[in-house]
């Protein structure tokens, strides 16, 4: 599906959010892991737009698993993040980050011959809770329509 896009930075995105979900030990990667892989490609206007770096992301994403496991009535206290050891292969998308992938794509094909973590970012934000990324985005204070008009002023 994204072999025509092999060197533009939204390939690098996707690899990098594939990256994150191995890394996480995650079995799918999820929309969390496509805006965490978006958040590596820091000189993009995509990144400039929301304001927000890595490692806020990081923290934002540490609280939410930790929140979600005291729900579950695990109290991790001080515990540092554990995550589970790496996977070995790069896991499959979700079929939310897979359906994510495919707007973006096709919002892409729409406008230009040329994809960007623009698109990505769009689709994004259009996301609703509980989805992982919007409750991300919550978490990190990202205001959507500023955001846009950011984008809208960078021309992007």
């Amino acid at each position: 599906m994204f072999d025509q896009f092999t060197s533009s930075p939204f390939v690098v995105v996707v690899t990098a959010a594939r990256e994150e979900a191995r890394q996480r030990g995650a079995k799918r990667m999820g929309t969390e892991h496509l805006l965490l892989g978006l958040l590596h490609e820091t000189g993009s206007a995509s990144v400039r737009a929301l304001g927000v770096d890595l490692e806020a992301a990081y923290a934002a994403l540490e609280e939410l698993d930790r929140e979600a496991l005291h729900a579950i009535g695990v109290d991790v206290g001080d515990l540092a993040p554990a995550l589970s050891a790496p996977a070995r292969t790069a896991p499959p998308l979700t079929s939310t980050a897979q359906a994510v992938l495919s707007q973006a794509v096709k919002n892409a094909k729409a406008r230009t011959r040329d994809i960007d973590t623009v698109h990505l970012l769009h689709v994004l934000l259009d996301r609703k809770r509980p989805d992982p990324a919007a409750e991300l985005l919550a978490r990190l204070g990202v205001d959507r329509g500023v955001v846009r008009g950011r984008l809208q002023e960078s021309g992007s």
